[in-house]
């Protein structure tokens, strides 16, 4: 791959006020030249690395645009190559024309990503920082926002990089203790290994704890309004997005299909549905509605569970209820949405729904009342209030969670081992296993699956 010089366009697609076409590889600054002629005379290789200079941008020989060049030399740049960039006016057409300027110089397309991946092979950003990168430029929400610009700056793999650090000097002082027997090369004790081998357990298992909080954070959580028709699901969706986006009437049943939406409830977003009612279906098209939404909930990560606190709980209210229950049985989450408390409350209707959930918020959709409650009552069900995102060590995607309880499970195992008495080389390999998971999530030990995957999700250009 080094022996190729890539190019792509870097800024999104569509008019604009510039487009940058960047250019990476052994021969980027001699495709410049080709392809850029300064105003000053001078060569872009004559230029100072991080320097810009104004020119026409040649196309077969034949100016199409005026614009800036940046040239950045090996190792000082992004992908650790030489690289240039060239900014020229925001048109479609025009941006490329100026990469096929670039191909016909000897440059090649970019695959999704490429970039960044050198920048990894180059060592200049760890695995998990190119995953940070990937996360910033999907980033919809302000905690997505800055938990990527934490982990892009390395805190995580700053975290990683210190519990890799101390096993990997662990497991060569046990090396040397066995290959240098009675030298008295190492100071080794059987009680200080295992107390060693405890810590190190305790760090990777609070740092694999704060997977929760990243994944919430990260990827959002899948939420599921639903409860019997006419409870107001639908006007609590409205009063959630603060816009009306689902259709409410009076009449029971309007809404048939599935809406999704994406809310803000602090530092988590929250993927919201919301569904048709529950009951036995009148017709075909609702009868579809209701087994949507059914099989939403089975689904869901957080269930918003409305009720209507003005009436009386009928046979539909309980049928829903036992349906909830098995839902929460296997590990699932709801919050019961007492709604219509702007009209007469109902009693019984309020110490039922109460009996239920642990979590519940009496509110008002047609008031737009409660709705924040409901937001803090779902960010405190995903995020641990001591992480603080902005600054702390988390762990935001299933691949570097799988491998911290992976490296967990090898450590714990060669804890057990040596407490029972077996030998404790034969205990190394558990350690050195461990270590491989450790070196697998910043990249020191990945596969080239792997790389390739995560890659894969980037944009071209990036």
């Amino acid at each position: 791959m080094k022996e190729t010089t890539i190019a792509a366009i870097s800024t999104p697609p569509g008019k604009g006020g510039i487009a940058v076409i960047r250019i990476s590889g052994s021969d980027a600054v001699t495709i410049g030249d080709r392809m850029f002629k300064t105003k000053s005379g001078r060569k872009l290789t004559e230029l100072h690395g991080g320097n810009m200079a104004y020119g026409d941008i040649l196309y077969n020989g034949t100016a199409i645009d005026d614009g800036l060049a940046s040239v950045f030399f090996s190792p000082h740049s992004y992908t650790g190559e030489d690289t240039v960039e060239i900014n020229c006016h925001g048109g479609i057409l025009l941006a490329n024309k100026v990469l096929e300027s670039a191909f016909l110089c000897g440059a090649e397309q970019a695959a999704p990503g490429e970039f960044t991946k050198r920048a990894f092979l180059a060592g200049n950003i760890s695995l998990t920082e190119a995953e940070a990168v990937a996360e910033l430029i999907d980033a919809q929400s302000e905690g997505q926002l800055m938990l990527a610009s934490s982990n892009s700056h390395g805190v995580f793999s700053g975290a990683v990089k210190e519990l890799y650090n101390r096993l990997s000097q662990l497991v060569a002082k046990i090396y040397v203790d066995i290959d240098y027997p009675g030298e008295d090369l190492v100071n080794f004790k059987k009680e200080e290994l295992l107390n060693e081998l405890l810590y190190l357990i305790n760090d990777i298992e609070k740092l694999s704890g704060t997977y929760k909080t990243g994944r919430a954070v990260s990827q959002g959580v899948s939420v599921v309004i639903c409860g019997k028709p006419n409870t107001g699901k639908s006007s609590l969706m409205n009063m959630l997005l603060g816009k009306d986006r689902a259709i409410v009437t009076s009449e029971a049943g309007t809404t048939r299909d599935i809406i999704e939406e994406t809310v803000e409830a602090g530092c988590v977003l929250l993927r919201i549905s919301d569904t048709a009612g529950i009951r036995k279906a009148e017709n075909e098209a609702e009868k579809i509605g209701v087994e949507k939404s059914i099989e939403k909930i089975k689904d869901a990560e957080l269930v918003l569970a409305v009720f209507d606190i003005s009436s009386k709980p009928d046979e539909e209210d309980e049928k829903f209820i036992e349906e909830l229950k098995t839902y929460l049985a296997k590990g699932g989450k709801a919050i019961g949405v007492l709604n219509k408390s702007d009209l007469s409350v109902n009693k019984e209707a309020l110490d039922r729904y109460s009996s239920v959930f642990e979590d519940r918020v009496i509110i008002s959709a047609a008031n737009k009342c409660g709705g924040e409650e409901i937001l803090k009552k779902a960010e405190a069900m995903y995020i641990d209030g001591s992480i603080d995102i902005h600054t702390d060590a988390i762990a935001f995607n299933a691949r570097q969670y799988a491998s911290l309880c992976s490296a967990a499970r090898s450590l714990k195992a060669a804890y057990k081992a040596i407490e029972e008495g077996v030998e404790v080389d034969i205990c190394g390999t558990d350690m050195e296993l461990a270590l491989s998971s450790l070196g697998q999530i910043d990249g020191r030990k990945v596969t080239e699956d792997i790389v390739a995957n995560i890659f894969s999700r980037f944009c071209v250009g990036k």
